[in-house]
């Protein structure tokens, strides 16, 4: 890693939420015919990130996608494909500034100006301790090498598992992926729309081949940000498809 890499990890994790699990990684036999011709893959130069599979985006939470706990299978026999897995975890405290209920003027789904840009008013979700924060009961978890915590900083929302949205502030999982050596990023989660749509552009952006899967993923579907997300992927060379098109 050259000296400013090691600069931007040091500083990432100084100003960042993350938790490392030091299980061994396992890998396990599948039986899906959708993943039937790459039941053997493993490259220790790819990863997978797993974006805020939570309750509180799941059906029954505060802000849920709809049959967002269906990708959760999907997701579970991704994993056995990859040598390294990465977690984000929206990580909010309750009077967070992109809350309803820190904007009694505002409707949820408005937007309002930040320093940073405008900002989407959000229903309160992923509160720090709470259950709506917590990954969902069915997600494997135990492979995961890292968790990404984003979205603690009261006054700066986040979506990226890479940036805050003042889209300076670090959360240091480049510097995490440089240090594995990591050359290709496969992302899969919640929302398509929004917190995967940036994670997979800032993946790209840093220099990673990035592929979004598509049937381990689903959008909250504003407007038309579904559109939007796939002119921004095509725009920033972002693939999007199944994981067998890929590898």
């Amino acid at each position: 890693m050259n000296m400013l890499n090691r600069r931007n990890f040091v500083l990432g994790l100084l100003s960042s939420s993350f938790i490392f699990n030091q299980s061994k990684l396992t890998s396990g036999h599948d039986n899906s015919s959708n993943l039937h011709n790459i039941e053997h893959y493993k490259s220790s130069e790819d990863v997978l990130i797993i974006v805020d599979m939570q309750n509180d985006f799941c059906p029954g939470g505060t802000l849920p996608v709809k049959n967002g706990d269906k990708v959760v299978e999907v997701i579970n026999r991704i994993q056995k494909k990859f040598q390294y897995i990465i977690l984000t975890q929206d990580w909010h405290p309750e009077d967070h500034s992109s809350f309803v209920t820190t904007n009694p003027q505002k409707e949820v789904f408005s937007t309002k100006k930040m320093p940073y840009g405008n900002q989407v008013i959000w229903p309160p979700h992923c509160i720090i301790g709470t259950e709506g924060a917590e990954f969902h009961k069915n997600l494997i978890t135990n492979k995961a090498s890292f968790i990404i915590r984003k979205g603690f900083r009261k006054h700066i929302d986040s979506y990226s598992g890479f940036f805050e949205n003042d889209r300076v502030t670090s959360t240091g999982l480049d510097g995490i992926l440089d240090s594995l050596n990591i050359k290709r990023v496969f992302v899969a989660g919640l929302a398509l729309d929004f917190c995967v749509q940036y994670t997979a552009i800032d993946s790209a952006n840093l220099g990673y081949s990035t592929y979004v899967i598509q049937d381990a993923t689903l959008p909250v579907n504003i407007g038309n940000s579904v559109q939007e997300t796939m002119n921004n992927f095509k725009k920033n060379n972002v693939g999007f498809g199944k994981l067998e098109e890929f590898i």
